[in-house]
């Protein structure tokens, strides 16, 4: 499957009814004081209105009382059009929309997917996309493990740790042989988030069967970094 990059928004009545009130509703609430100090500690990827979780989340559900459920198109339009907008809350509301509704989108979805993770990426919105979004597509498709395949070998370190982390949630459907083949694949990469994926995914997989962690850990300490190792050795 070949994987692009989306070039336009599609036309959306759902998108155009929900996001004017989601713009002044969350502008609203905005806290210029909390804004600093959340855009510091995301190392000023974006700005911030300074909502946290719980208030944007109860803001949200304001916003979407009485709309209908989207559809694949609805969640491309209204995905694409938040990270349009500057504020990292958008693109939170947008991410926890795809978590909510991903069952509804196809196979098809993923190069929107891959948009958003390589668009002003930061751990924030790309690890909920892997697990919760990717994961989802992938379990529903297992046809697209090649294109993981293919995501693993990829430059973009965030392509490559939404590749090593897209199998989270999937427990005893994981595909071993593929976690473990990523992990190795990545074991030498330099930067943080990809040392550190590796260990977080073979930590939650070793809820699952902590022998097969323990032992491909051993096997693979001398190729495996410090982090990774600790990381994945963490609860056994």
């Amino acid at each position: 499957m070949s994987v692009t990059v989306p070039t336009a928004v599609p036309r959306s009545e759902l998108a155009d009814t929900v996001l004017e009130p989601l713009v002044a509703t969350y502008a609203e609430a905005a806290d210029p004081e909390r804004s600093a100090q959340m855009r510091a500690y995301m190392k000023d990827i974006a700005p911030f209105l300074g909502l946290t979780s719980p208030v944007r989340r109860d803001l949200s559900r304001a916003v979407l009382a009485g709309t209908p459920r989207p559809d694949e198109k609805d969640c491309a339009a209204i995905a694409l059009r938040c990270w349009e907008l500057p504020e990292r809350e958008y693109a939170y509301f947008a991410v926890d929309c795809l978590r909510r509704h991903v069952k509804r989108c196809s196979s098809g979805f993923l190069p929107v997917v891959r948009h958003l993770v390589t668009t002003r990426s930061w751990w924030g919105t790309v690890d909920a996309l892997a697990a919760h979004v990717v994961g989802g597509l992938v379990a529903a498709d297992p046809e697209l493990r090649t294109v993981m395949d293919a995501w693993i070998e990829d430059d973009d370190l965030w392509v490559a740790r939404t590749a090593l982390l897209h199998q989270l949630r999937h427990r005893a459907d994981t595909d071993t042989e593929r976690l473990f083949a990523y992990c190795v694949r990545q074991s030498g990469h330099p930067d943080f988030f990809i040392r550190k994926a590796i260990g977080w995914c073979l930590r939650e997989y070793a809820k699952t069967d902590p022998e097969a962690v323990r032992a491909f850990v051993e096997r693979e300490r001398d190729r495996l970094s410090p982090l990774s190792v600790r990381e994945a050795l963490k609860n056994l």
